[in-house]
């Protein structure tokens, strides 16, 4: 059973449970809308050997790690992160030294941002470090984003090169802990004030973070918004140092995947660039037929993500 297969599963048994006013599983968080703001909601678990190897990752940039990738996630739907919880498991073979680093590189992204943390739980582990994170984010309710809202016709945007990430997990594997592109892969930056940026903009519709990669990712987009694409392979830019593989079918790079309306889109891009003083990239349009990948008019197979959950 693969990711989606078991998510789908689990919403199936849970059908029947009461919404409580929610809006659940479907987008990068959960979503409660009181009058005119709203809240959400996000989890993510790191676990040892699956999402970092301890010999390659420092306990300051795995604190790091650990919140901004739930950070990116409140990001991605369009509001400012508030608060985050945060549980841990450590083996016994951790110090006091280990652990003390690992908070100070989670406290120093929360100060930066201004993220409160309200709880959460510790624990013994017998095999590995395991973490889990739930942020809060909370905005106006008319700045949500959801995977759900793409139209047919939408220009489909990124907000950065990608590929950085795939490259410097390749670096580490290969031993180079001291590659500039593995330290991307260690600490990265959650796109927050773009995101609520974003989420100001009422031509942008669809959003999500990229976590899994483009080549994973849009489709989840697709399938959400019940629509297609066409997504040119030679729009897609690429992070300095990696490869145009990394770029489409890497993982981890949290940057942002968008859709806004077709007419707006070059206006959006002018905005942005003055804004951020770096530009946002076209690659492709939402369509009303199937997924289609190609580059400059000839189609291509669909590439396979490096990554997969299970």
């Amino acid at each position: 059973m693969q990711e989606f297969e078991f998510i789908r599963h689990i919403h199936r048994h849970c059908e029947e449970l009461p919404a409580n006013g929610f809006e659940g599983i479907g987008d990068d968080c959960a979503v409660l809308e009181l009058g005119d703001e709203a809240l959400v909601f996000t989890a993510d678990a790191l676990m040892e050997g699956v999402h970092f190897l301890r010999h390659t990752t420092s306990p300051r940039e795995l604190g790091h790690k650990a919140l901004a990738v739930n950070l990116s996630d409140v990001a991605a739907m369009g509001v400012r992160p508030v608060a985050v919880m945060l549980s841990i498991s450590l083996p016994r073979d951790l110090d006091e030294g280990w652990a003390e680093a690992f908070i100070k590189g989670f406290t120093a992204l929360a100060k930066q941002h201004q993220v409160a943390l309200i709880g959460g739980d510790t624990t013994r582990s017998e095999q590995g470090i395991a973490l889990s994170v739930t942020a809060i984010g909370r905005g106006p309710r008319t700045s949500l984003k959801r995977r759900r809202e793409a139209h047919v016709g939408d220009t489909l945007l990124v907000t950065a090169p990608l590929g950085a990430s795939a490259a410097g997990l390749r670096e580490l594997l290969q031993g180079h802990l001291n590659h500039p592109l593995a330290a991307q892969h260690r600490t990265p930056q959650p796109e927050i004030e773009v995101g609520m940026w974003l989420g100001l903009r009422p031509e942008v519709h669809a959003m999500m973070d990229l976590s899994d990669g483009l080549a994973s990712d849009i489709c989840h987009i697709a399938e959400e918004s019940h629509v297609g694409f066409d997504l040119d392979l030679a729009t897609i830019p690429v992070a300095e140092g990696a490869t145009r593989e990394d770029a489409i079918c890497g993982g981890e790079d949290y940057k942002l995947l968008l859709t806004a309306n077709s007419d707006s889109a070059a206006q959006l891009c002018r905005d942005f660039e003055a804004r951020f003083a770096r530009p946002l990239y076209p690659i492709g349009h939402i369509s009303s037929h199937e997924m289609r990948w190609h580059e400059k008019g000839v189609a291509v197979a669909t590439p396979t993500p490096y990554f997969h959950h299970f």
